[in-house]
């Protein structure tokens, strides 16, 4: 059964913060929304009965949905607005230019001031925010106010004209809130100093700033003007918990195209960012099939191309993860730090998450490339001669040394295939040795299966180091074995890889998905080891003594048991009560057992 395309897209939407768009089916977009919780907020539209009737008619015409991963709640909502005022969808309100968020200044002049505005000026001087509340500027100009005497007149403070005395200083100065710059009673060097703290403070590196602070606040309690204290503890406490600014505005990157990419042994995922007036417009990401092993670079000179084509974009800087080569009419930057560097890594997590929609989709609509996808990636990441499609992995259990036991589990395609999982109860070996365990069932093992001509893994992995894997060498070695199946070796402690005659182990990388199958190999192969000991041990402690009772088999033992739950409770049972699960003769041979005792 086909499953639509809108139900897939919401399956595999991310629980993560974000902006979402609808499309109609002319590919128009109707709607623009934040939310929290992507997932969460996008399926309740289609959940939940709505009361407002436009809401129903929405929904009915949604028959695509796009989204763009941010940060945190309050990117999504400046995100909100940028896209809402750009598209002016249908079913939103429109947002009026003139109900702009407010920013704080620091003017581009001799002594700046520092002020919150709601316009933004090419060479007015330096921005920061924009901030989604007025009383968020407001407590963050007071604290730097409360910090740093800053003068707040908007004379013209020239140094010919602060020698000439043209200026007196003002009740600020009185106050103590100004130092009296205009009369040239503060250097602008001092002044300087102070603003380079404060755009600390506005980045968001409040280490400086809180560390006076907190000195202040420690001053004035030795003084003992405790409510004077309270008011910077509180100040301290807003700061602290205070994130100064969005990744997803910034006012001095404009008309600029961001790029990102992520790939795998088959596709390229290129995501495309358009920012415009210091604002991002638009996302886009382009699945790009591999046809000749493709390098990312070439992706991503071949994605840049299509994508600045399709979407029209005459942008004259681009910022990407990594040079390429696009003629002398582009100017290609490769952000290390900063707010450049915060939007690349936006790209990025868009990529990211659109390759995961894409294979949770994928896997829904097409298991067999999932899974050939998978077993691709397993060969190249593994150096393997062939794909992993069945996996055999081992585990010895010898739990203070009784009963030693041993799993084999079973992967077939990725997946556990639990009807042929294995048990092995060690035969030839006495006492805990994992060594000689390990050879003894590797050999039994395979054995076996060239015996009854069973098909053969192309992949064994033992869990354990150097020593396991050169135990079960001896195996394949004895059974001529040896480079007909791949066989490598895991070590709990930093998933270390180990290889045949090779001493430096692999490490794959922790979020790769061909080392989560492997940890789950070996997961199971321990589950399964631990639990076929447990049962052993179990069935051994209880049924020692039932054992010994002559003229009482196996099959009395388990009636009694399942009947009394315990060898202790069959042991204090009355006649009758034992006659009634197992018949008079075998009752009184159990009864007479423990009472001639």
């Amino acid at each position: 059964m086909d499953i639509p395309a809108l139900e897939i897209q919401l399956q595999t939407l991310p629980n993560q913060p974000g902006v979402y768009q609808y499309f109609d089916k002319e590919g128009t977009i109707i709607y623009v929304g934040k939310a929290k919780n992507l997932k969460k907020r996008v399926s309740s539209y289609f959940t939940k009965t709505h009361d407002n009737g436009k809401t129903r008619v929405l929904v009915k015409k949604i028959a695509s949905i796009r989204h763009i991963v941010v940060e945190t709640e309050t990117d999504a909502l400046l995100l909100e607005n940028n896209l809402i005022k750009k598209h002016k969808p249908r079913y939103n309100v429109l947002l009026k230019d003139d109900k702009s968020y407010p920013w704080i200044c620091i003017k581009n002049e001799r002594f700046p001031r520092v002020f919150s505005t709601r316009r933004v000026f090419k060479n007015g001087g330096d921005y920061y925010g924009p901030y989604t509340s007025m009383k968020t500027v407001s407590t963050l100009l007071s604290l730097i106010k409360g910090l740093y005497s800053l003068r707040t007149c908007n004379y013209d403070l020239a140094e010919e004209k602060i020698q000439a005395g043209k200026y007196k200083v003002c009740l600020e100065y009185h106050l103590g809130n100004c130092k009296g710059p205009c009369e040239g009673l503060e250097t602008e060097a001092e002044y300087i100093d102070n603003i380079k703290a404060i755009k600390e403070i506005l980045k968001g590196n409040f280490k400086d700033s809180l560390s006076q602070f907190k000195k202040q606040m420690r001053d004035l309690a030795d003084d003992m003007q405790y409510e004077e204290a309270q008011k910077i503890k509180e100040k301290v406490e807003v700061l602290e918990n205070y994130q100064a600014k969005s990744t997803i505005v910034n006012p001095k990157i404009s008309n600029v195209d961001v790029f990102s990419i992520m790939s795998d042994e088959s596709y390229g995922y290129i995501n495309f960012l358009q920012l415009s007036y210091g604002s991002i417009i638009r996302s886009h990401t382009l699945e790009i099939k591999k046809k000749l092993d493709e390098t990312d670079k070439e992706l991503l000179e071949l994605a840049i191309t299509e994508i600045r084509q399709r979407f029209n974009s005459n942008s004259k800087e681009i910022y990407v993860p990594f040079k390429v080569d696009l003629g002398e009419n582009i100017k290609v930057t490769v952000p290390q730090l900063g707010d450049k560097k915060h939007i690349l890594d936006l790209s990025l997590r868009n990529a990211k998450y659109f390759r995961m929609e894409r294979f949770k989709q994928i896997k829904i609509v097409d298991p067999d490339r999932h899974v050939n996808r998978i077993m691709a990636q397993m060969k190249a990441d593994l150096r393997l001669s062939e794909e992993p499609r069945h996996i055999e992995c081992f585990d010895n259990s010898n739990i203070q040394g009784t009963n030693p036991v041993a799993a084999c589990v079973v992967f077939k395609n990725g997946k556990p295939s639990k009807k042929d999982y294995r048990h092995f109860n060690i035969k030839t070996v006495e006492g805990p040795d994992d060594f000689a365990s390990m050879e003894e069932v590797v050999y039994r093992r395979y054995k076996r299966l060239v015996e009854e001509e069973q098909p053969l893994p192309q992949l064994i992995i033992i869990d354990g180091g150097k020593g396991q894997l050169s135990s079960a060498l001896k195996s394949l070695d004895a059974l001529n074995l040896r480079g007909k199946i791949a066989i490598i070796g895991i070590a709990k402690r930093l998933e270390e890889l180990f290889y045949p005659n090779d001493p430096i182990p692999l490490y794959l990388d922790k979020k790769s998905e061909t080392l989560k199958i492997i940890q789950q190999l070996r997961n199971e192969a321990h589950r399964f080891g631990i639990e076929h000991h447990r049962n052993r041990r179990s069935k051994s402690a209880l049924n020692t003594e039932l054992e010994t009772i002559q003229g009482v088999g196996e099959k009395t033992i388990v009636e009694l048991l399942k009947h009394f739950k315990s060898a202790k409770r069959v042991a204090n049972a009355k006649l009758d009560e034992l006659e009634a699960v197992v018949g008079v003769s075998r009752a009184e041979k159990v009864y007479n057992f423990y009472h001639d005792k």
